[in-house]
This record gives structure tokens, C-alpha cells and sequence, in this order.
């Protein structure tokens, strides 16, 4: 709308308002000032309509696929779901239809899904496949950077300019470990930084020599226990009281219900739920395993007929030796006992492996944690003493004994030694004793590998050379921090 500059009367819905003083001055009609003069200013007074995106045909004819929720499951959905996704976005790339790369994604997830027992192996076998789909990927960033990259600059290169190409100058690299640094003596002095003390021997369970009594054992956290019945026990499994004979046979055939996996702790919103590793069933559910009868433990019950490692004249080259040993045991009317024996070397050559006949009769072979049937010692005439005479020969008090939790395999050997290296120890579960973190589990977030995979059981030669491979790897790693 428009006002005259010198008006005294404006106009207002076409009707002239004048002032309150009698002015003589001309009055000018005014356009009235409406909506419709306003818009008659603009160019266009219609509005474009918004028109909804319209998905293309791909998108609404194949749907991509959904993990199913399960309840208990050993790996959340959520995270399934997303590594799915990622799955399916590299087959896209190289497969010849969409159903092909669905298909493919949802096998390879499969695969990481069955091979895990827990999230955090989920997780490194779920990252693996990923690296392996990635290459299969064609000019992918891995295959074009070699075509596409022809010179190839260093990092010092870079460092010193352009005097570098002209200047001669020594990089010092202590920190960095060549692989012949990692044999022999020098291995040897490396890991003598990672024995345990005889405190810590104590504190682990370690058998230690009788101050009195040659060939017997004293155990330092054994819990004073109530004086009961011999013919009394409590299964190691289930937690049963249970009575026996005097030659170790269940009086009563009952069958032990129990849980064969280990009480996992898991955050969950407003606190932390524990649940066993085998089946999610939470504490004092009912046991998702049935064995023919109770069995129990035994072996720090019996510390006699224990052996110890004796003092030896340096070798020719120059250290005691190195070895990293595992065993495997059975349950018989005595308890659990020594069945096989696997030893490797620094090199992870097996250097003694044998199978060993129990002392009792065998109630359990634990096949689904020794890997051990009947048939393996149906022909075995090897016992435990003949295998301590072997490792009193190979072994000096001097020599270094590397294992997870060695202290069980020493027990099952009834072998008293002191310079030992133990990976339970060298990489502590973070809530500290009694707490100990699995074997698979330091080789999968470590070194990124996947053990004791095999349905059949565990293997003590593949266990032995994991324990020997992660304090390598761990002497490399504290290198670096030292540089």
C-alpha cells in the first residue's frame, strides 16, 4: 500500500479517515492495501506440489534379509544384523545379481556365527570374513594402490626432505625385534622377565616340594576342609554329594545333570546377569548335559608320588631350554588323571607326545575337553611314571616352562617345578583372581586366530604351541613400548 507524503487523511478498507484537525489540505484516494494487491505484485501465486520419492523397482521387490531374533542367543541380533549388512554391501560388488550376494552374505555369517562361542569371537571372525570379502572385491583399494602407487616413498624418506636422498644417516630400530633375536638364549633371557616368583607360584596353586617329606607336594591355597567320611564326595560338575566304595565305584548309579560352561558375567541395563557359556541358562538353572554318574577331581587330594626337575650342568648352547607343554585328562574312580602329554619347543616342534593309560579305571573319558576316546588308549602301556622319568631327562630345574594355567597340567604330571611362565598370568582377567581369561579367548583378541575349534575335543599339541605364540608375540609387543 501507498501513503502520500503530504497527506493529512489516509484510507483504511476504502473509507477516507481524517485527522482531528481542521486541516484545508487536498485529500488523495488511496488503493486500498489488501491481500489481493499484495499478491498482484508477485509473478506466480501457485505453489508447486511435493511429490513423494518413488523407491526404485530393486529396492521394493528384494528385501534384504533379517537375522531372527533369538532369545539367549551368544551373540546379540543387533550385531549380527549389522556385520549381515556389511556382508551383503561386498557381494554386491562382485556378484551377478542381488539374490547371489543375499545368499552369499547370509552363508558367510552363518559360518562366523556357528564357529563362536562368545561375542568377542564373533566379532574377530565376523572382521576376517569381512578383509576376505573386501579382496574379493575387483580395483579394490588393496589391487589398485599397487598399480596405481609406482613410487613408493618411505616413511624416513618423508621424515628428512630432500636431503634424505642425498644425506647417510643411521636409524636406530631397538625396539623392533628381528626373528633371530627370538631364538635360543636370547628367547631364553627375554622370558626370564615374565617367570613367575614363588610368591606367585603360592598364590596360583602351584604344588610346591614338602620341606620334609621327599615326593610329596604342599599346596598353599588348599581350603581347610571339614574331616568327613572318605566314602563321601562332592561332584566336581553338579555339586552333588555322592558316596563310594572303598575302591572309588559309585555305591548308587545316578546320573549328573550339570552345566559343562563356565559362569559368564554380562552388563545388561541396570546391572551385570550371569549365565553359563554352554547354554545362557542362568545360575541354578537345570544343567543342559547328562553323564552316566558323578565323578570328582581328586588331584590335589593326593599329593604324594610327586617328582621335581633336578639342577644340570649348563648345555653346550649355552640355556636350559624352552618348551611349552599341555595335557589332557580323564576322569576315573580316583579322580581326574593324566591321559595325554604334548611338549613343543621354541621352533613349536613337537618334541614328546604320547598317549598315557590312567593308574584307576576310567569312568569319562572328558572327550569334549581332552579330544581323548577309548579307542586312543585302548593300546597305550605308557603310564605317568614312565612319563615323568621322560621329562626329568628333557627338563633341568633352569628350564623354562611356558602353559596356560600350568599349574593343573604340573598336578596331572605330579610334577614339581619353578620356573614357569604362564599365560593366565601374562595376560590377567581384568576382575583379577580367581578369575583367568580362556586360552581362545587371548589367541582370538591377540592374534586374531581361532583354537579349539575341533567338535572332537581340544588338542594339547595346538594349545601348546598358542601358549608358546602369544609370549613371542608379547615379548615383540612390550619391545615396542620400550623403544
Amino acid at each position: 500500500c501507498s501513503l502520500g507524503l503530504g497527506s493529512s487523511k489516509a484510507t483504511l478498507g476504502g473509507r477516507s479517515v481524517t485527522p482531528s484537525n481542521d486541516s484545508e489540505a487536498p485529500t488523495l484516494p488511496l488503493k486500498p492495501c489488501t491481500l489481493a494487491g499484495m499478491a498482484s505484485k508477485t509473478t506466480s501465486t501457485i505453489v508447486p506440489k511435493r511429490v513423494a520419492h518413488v523407491p526404485s523397482l530393486q529396492s521394493t521387490t528384494l528385501q534384504r534379509p533379517v537375522i531372527p531374533t533369538e532369545f539367549g542367543a551368544k551373540v546379540p541380533t543387533n550385531i549380527r544384523q549389522r556385520y549381515l549388512n556389511l556382508f551383503i554391501d561386498e557381494c554386491l560388488k562382485f556378484c551377478s545379481s542381488s539374490q547371489e550376494a543375499f545368499d552369499k552374505a547370509l552363508a558367510e555369517e552363518k559360518v562366523a556365527y556357528e564357529r563362536s562361542t562368545s561375542r568377542n569371537i564373533y566379532l574377530n571372525v565376523a572382521v576376517n570374513t569381512l578383509k576376505k570379502l573386501r579382496s574379493l572385491v575387483p580395483n579394490s583399494p588393496a589391487s589398485t594402490n599397487k598399480t596405481s602407487n609406482k613410487k613408493v616413498v618411505s616413511h624416513e624418506a618423508v621424515l628428512g626432505g630432500k636431503l634424505a636422498a642425498k644425506t647417510s644417516f643411521t636409524l636406530n630400530r631397538s625396539g623392533n625385534l628381528r626373528a633371530e633375536d627370538l631364538t635360543g638364549a636370547a628367547l631364553y633371557r627375554r622370558l626370564k622377565e615374565y617367570l613367575l616368583t614363588e610368591e606367585q607360584l603360592k598364590e596360583n596353586g602351584y604344588p610346591m616340594p614338602h620341606p620334609e617329606k621327599p615326593g610329596r607336594a604342599v599346596l598353599f591355597t588348599a581350603e581347610e576342609k571339614k574331616v568327613i567320611d572318605s566314602s563321601c564326595r562332592i561332584c566336581c560338575r553338579c555339586g552333588t554329594e555322592y558316596m563310594v566304595s572303598a575302591s572309588g565305584s559309585c555305591i548308587r548309579k545316578e546320573e549328573c545333570v550339570h552345566h559343562w560352561g563356565r559362569l559368564r558375567k554380562q552388563r545388561v541395563p541396570g546391572g551385570w546377569e550371569t549365565h553359563y557359556s554352554c547354554c545362557s541358562g542362568a545360575v541354578g538353572s537345570p544343567g543342559c548335559q547328562v553323564a552316566k554318574q558323578h565323578v570328582h577331581d581328586g588331584r590335589k587330594e593326593s599329593l604324594d608320588g610327586f617328582v621335581k626337575t633336578f639342577e644340570k650342568l649348563p648345555t653346550t648352547d649355552g640355556y636350559p631350554g624352552i618348551y611349552a607343554l599341555d595335557c589332557e585328562m580323564c576322569y576315573t574312580k580316583q579322580g581326574l588323571e593324566l591321559t595325554r602329554v604334548t611338549v613343543i619347543n621354541s621352533e613349536l616342534k613337537v618334541v614328546y607326545d604320547t598317549f598315557v593309560k590312567p593308574d584307576s579305571k576310567v569312568v569319562d573319558y572328558n572327550t569334549r575337553f581332552s579330544g581323548v576316546t577309548e579307542e586312543d588308549l585302548e593300546n597305550t602301556s605308557i603310564t605317568l611314571r614312565d612319563v615323568q622319568a621322560v621329562l626329568l631327562n628333557m627338563f633341568s630345574a633352569d628350564t623354562i616352562l611356558i602353559g596356560h594355567s600350568l599349574e593343573s597340567d604340573l598336578f596331572a604330571l605330579k610334577l614339581i617345578h619353578g620356573t614357569v611362565v604362564d599365560t593366565a598370568i601374562v595376560f590377567p582377567h581384568r576382575l583379577g583372581l580367581p578369575y583367568k581369561r580362556a586360552l581362545r579367548t587371548l589367541m582370538a583378541d591377540y592374534l586374531k586366530r581361532i583354537i579349539q575349534d575341533n567338535v572332537e575335543g581340544h588338542d594339547s599339541s595346538e594349545d601348546a604351541r598358542a601358549c608358546m605364540e602369544l609370549m613371542v608375540w608379547k615379548i615383540k609387543e612390550d619391545a615396542k613400548v620400550k623403544r
